[in-house]
């Protein structure tokens, strides 16, 4: 069993910063993906940011330049730093961890947070 938890989310006002944290824990023999998906009202969920066991990274063209993805392999933990908020980004941000939780799985398996909420309001 693997268990995926955000914390970080909150009221900011545009031009602000948060940090988004997202820890992994239980069985886990190995991570692959990590990554931060996010959903606002009336809009599909989408992929914010992305990072690899090796740590390349992806983003979506609207967040580059102002939010930034990382990790700490040895904590299964990953990192979203936003800066430079804006109301368009408010949204549900959910972490989404691919990981092997045994040595024999050929695939990882797909594990998702709760969401945190991110509000971009004066």
């Amino acid at each position: 069993q693997v268990q995926v938890v955000e914390s970080g989310g909150g009221l900011v006002q545009p031009g602000g910063s948060l940090r988004l944290s997202c820890a992994a824990s239980g069985s886990i023999f190995s991570v692959n993906f990590m990554g931060w998906y996010r959903q606002a009202p009336g809009k599909e969920r989408e992929l914010v940011a992305s990072i690899t066991s090796d740590g390349s990274t992806n983003y979506v063209d609207s967040v580059k330049g102002r939010f930034t993805i990382s990790r700490d392999n040895a904590k299964n933990t990953v990192y979203l730093q936003m800066n430079t908020l804006k109301p368009e980004d408010a949204a549900v941000y959910y972490c989404n961890v691919r990981a092997k939780p045994f040595k024999h799985y050929s695939l990882p398996l797909n594990y998702w947070g709760q969401g945190t909420q991110v509000t971009v309001s004066s």
